[in-house]
């Protein structure tokens, strides 16, 4: 007989580079359906040399991508192990690990995640679930979105689930199957920008809301071609490195105009994205803090309820669904959803490695 309660650790390293996402979580299920309770819970900040080396690995070389994943893994597990020796936390059942993300090529058949290397389960000395994309794009799929099955299973009471994160994604029901796809890059551009003003981010979108709009800016960001496609679909970094960036550069215009005008773009696309402009969204990620980006969505989406949860629920959502991800592995259920990636079939993904 299946468990009916587990006591796991949810962990996510996103492309924004905030840091280690860490979540103690307890889920139950009864009658098929899951609740569960975030407990202790914290992000761990890279370091200086952490977050140049994460921008710069795009452009690894593989025996240089390889030494990484091996350094990665490390310093993961040993986060992940003080977590646990500060928390005084037991009779865990498993570690459900994303990894970081550092290569993202669906298309090509290849993606990457760091820290996903057996080691890991004996630096920690648990079970660990990880490497949860690898397999989908293995099916033909994105390999991505990956958290729109969470969002069916623990917020069905909302319409649309979105996430603002490095890049912004969202996933509803439509005709009885769970849609999701990525929207746009977000903080992987504004922090871009608030990185050359020497600061890790605009602190609730202030530059970027006494910039002026650039509308010829605008238009061209709108015109490229990813938004043009059907989903399913999916975003990587190289995507911000060799199209969006190059594009906002051409332009001479004032950083904070730079900011206000993606921000306009973020939030055009948004609305775009979303079927229907009305009902329950909630929004999650380090986007939801920036209260410019979340008045430009109320303003353009009028008749939606945008609502913004706790704050453990806020900020460590996708560590929690990630650990969601990593019960349903252990429970041999599926976790993945081909209406999502574009998968051949619905799977359950995943490598379990046991101490």
């Amino acid at each position: 007989m299946q468990n009916q309660t587990y006591n796991v650790i949810g962990v996510m390293s996103g492309t924004s580079l905030d840091g280690i996402d860490l979540a103690h979580i307890h889920f139950s299920v009864a009658d098929s359906k899951w609740s569960f309770e975030i407990y202790e819970a914290e992000t761990i900040p890279y370091d200086d040399v952490w977050v140049n080396t994460l921008k710069k690995a795009v452009d690894f070389p593989e025996t240089e991508l390889t030494k990484l994943n091996e350094e990665y893994t490390l310093l993961l597990g040993n986060a992940i192990k003080g977590f646990i020796e500060r928390n005084g936390l037991a009779d865990l059942d498993a570690i459900c690990s994303h990894g970081h993300t550092i290569l993202h090529q669906p298309q090509n058949g290849f993606t990457l995640q760091i820290g996903n290397l057996p080691e890991i389960a004996k630096i920690i000395n648990h079970t660990v679930v990880c490497d949860f994309r690898i397999q989908d794009v293995g099916l033909g799929g994105q390999g991505a979105p990956l958290v729109p099955i969470g969002d069916r299973i623990l917020f069905a009471d909302y319409d649309y689930c979105l996430n603002l994160g490095g890049f912004s994604n969202v996933s509803f029901e439509q005709n009885g199957n769970r849609i999701a796809f990525d929207i746009s890059p977000v903080n992987t551009v504004l922090n871009f920008y608030a990185n050359e003003l020497g600061l890790d981010y605009d602190n609730k979108g202030r530059i970027a809301k006494r910039g002026k709009l650039d509308s010829a800016l605008l238009d061209d960001l709108d015109e490229l071609e990813y938004y043009k496609k059907p989903f399913p679909k999916s975003l990587g970094f190289e995507f911000v490195k060799e199209v969006v960036l190059p594009l906002i550069e051409s332009y001479p215009i004032p950083i904070e105009d730079k900011m206000r005008t993606f921000i306009e773009h973020i939030t055009f696309q948004t609305a775009v994205a979303l079927p229907k402009k009305e009902g329950k969204l909630l929004a999650t990620g380090g986007g939801a803090y920036n209260d410019f980006l979340i008045e430009s969505l109320r303003r353009l989406l009028p008749n939606l309820e945008i609502v913004i949860p706790d704050k453990k629920t806020l900020e460590f959502k996708e560590a929690l669904i990630f650990a969601l991800l990593g019960v349903l592995k252990l429970r041999n259920e599926i976790n993945v959803l081909s209406s999502v990636t574009g998968a051949s079939h619905d799977h359950s993904s995943g490598c379990i490695y046991s101490v």
